[in-house]
């Protein structure tokens, strides 16, 4: 790459983060369904046809800011799984992602509406986000993955999945999480959908007027117990 390339290319990606970050203050300032790629480029001082040339559509700006705010969750969950020590028992593990993707979600209220909130209005999400999508569920079944070797995963709570979903849950497991039984499997996913309505109850005001002044213990608790759904002793 000549200098001159070189020089493009940075130019271009601070472009681009700065196209993000005025576009992250507006989902603060207004949503996402009232995005606008003019009011993008008017608060930068771009005529809209530069910034068409970063990305052409709305739906294109929308789909940047989803993968990033799906990878940065992910990493947080990623980068808690990794801190917890190796002989820790698996639901510390299980709890430190389930703490870390709190943690986030609190502090990017806004980028966490983006991927857990209201579908914005004609926005269909591509194939694109499907990778980072499902960084936080795998850390999750990374922590059974690892209590399974470690003979520490049990049969999941309560009575085992109808044949259709644990036959779905087999097919998962094979994909993504090879060795895990279809039952545990189903559990986690549903386990994972419990998380991100218990931290979306937080992040949205749910809990507002609610006797949950103790939120931190609440969600621990509540996460552990699910810890035990799952089958991680």
């Amino acid at each position: 790459m000549t200098a001159i390339q070189g020089a493009r290319e940075r130019a271009r990606r601070e472009v681009t983060a700065a196209i993000k970050e005025e576009a992250r203050r507006r989902l603060a300032a207004e949503g996402a369904a009232k995005l606008s790629l003019r009011a993008v480029a008017r608060e930068l001082g771009m005529v809209s046809s530069a910034l068409y040339r970063y990305f052409p559509s709305r739906d294109d700006l929308l789909t940047a800011l989803i993968v990033d705010a799906y990878d940065a969750v992910g990493e947080a969950a990623e980068a808690a799984l990794t801190a917890v020590p190796d002989d820790a028992p698996p639901a510390d593990r299980w709890t430190a992602v389930c703490l870390a993707v709190r943690a986030w979600a609190l502090a990017h209220p806004h980028e966490y509406a983006l991927i857990h909130g209201t579908p914005v209005p004609g926005y269909a999400a591509p194939r694109d986000t499907v990778g980072p999508g499902t960084r936080v569920p795998l850390a999750l079944a990374a922590v059974a993955q690892r209590a399974r070797l470690s003979g520490l995963l049990g049969e999941p709570a309560g009575d085992p999945p109808p044949g259709p979903v644990r036959a779905e849950a087999e097919e998962l497991a094979a994909e993504h999480a090879p060795g895990l039984p279809g039952p545990v499997m189903a559990a986690l996913v549903a386990s994972w959908a419990q998380l991100i309505g218990l931290v979306g109850f937080e992040v949205f005001g749910q809990f507002n007027g609610v006797v949950v002044a103790a939120r931190t213990e609440f969600f621990t608790h509540t996460v552990r117990r699910m810890a035990g759904d799952v089958g991680l002793r």
